[in-house]
């Protein structure tokens, strides 16, 4: 037993403390199996039920998670560098098969797939403030959700105005990828953006969807996108904040 062990025997608080301790010192590595409740009851001196309530407390702060058969495991977690100042920029990496998300996600050496649900909508006020049009415009929405290697890491949203999407590729429902983007294809190409980056807890549905942790919080990521005289498209991304490392680079 060490010293960070006898010190914090005797509480579930005490236990969790020590469990992340040694989870952010490396001696808990991730993807590690946790002792099991009888052997944490008898390194602290409690109860198995007091072990197992320590053990919970990681849970919920998502450094721990729970496996069929009873097994906890440390949480291994692969992080993608997300680098917003090269997405979508210039010369765009998009092919037929894969648009420039994708492609820097394969150069990461990870495997993307996405969903997605296109919809014609009214423009709700954020929306329409968004994109400088009137409340309750028509906008094509394409709702996206976004894996790397079989694990949910995004939902994507983005929203074009109706006057400029509806009868091209972006009203159809199925993925889209064409060589320099698909607004420059249908002839309105992004001159310039607009970032956008705000954290906030996730609502439900984000929960489930993108399979969050207890207390993971969210990026919220707002591109807007202005061609040669106004907006023509306003993209929403939801990113678990465990899962991305934002990077910018830019000249000083």
């Amino acid at each position: 037993m060490t010293a960070t062990d006898q010190t914090s025997r005797g509480t579930a608080r005490g236990i969790a403390d020590a469990l992340r301790e040694q989870i952010r010192s490396g001696a808990l590595r991730p993807g590690q199996v946790l002792p099991t409740g009888r052997e944490l009851a008898a390194r602290f001196n409690v109860s198995p039920k007091t072990a197992t309530a320590g053990v919970d407390i990681l849970k919920t702060e998502g450094l721990v998670i729970g496996e069929q058969g009873g097994r906890r495991r440390v949480r291994a977690i692969r992080r993608i560098t997300w680098n917003l100042s090269e997405f979508e920029r210039g010369r765009r990496r998009d092919s037929h098969a894969l648009d420039d998300w994708a492609i820097a996600i394969k150069d990461a050496g990870r495997e993307p797939r996405e969903t997605i649900v296109k919809t014609v909508e009214p423009a709700e006020p954020q929306i329409a403030e968004w994109l400088r049009i009137m409340s309750g415009d028509e906008v094509v929405k394409r709702a996206r959700v976004r894996w790397v290697d079989d694990e949910p890491f995004q939902l994507s949203t983005s929203y074009f105005p109706g006057t400029i999407a509806r009868g091209t590729l972006l009203d159809e429902d199925r993925e889209l990828s064409v060589p320099g983007g698909v607004l420059r294809h249908i002839g309105h190409p992004q001159t310039s953006v607009r970032d956008e980056i705000s954290t906030r807890m996730p609502t439900p549905e984000e929960t489930d969807i993108l399979q969050l942790p207890v207390g993971t919080p969210v990026i919220q990521h707002v591109r807007i996108g202005y061609g040669a005289t106004a907006p023509v498209r306003a993209m929403v991304t939801i990113a678990p904040g465990d899962r991305h490392l934002i990077v910018y680079e830019m000249e000083v």
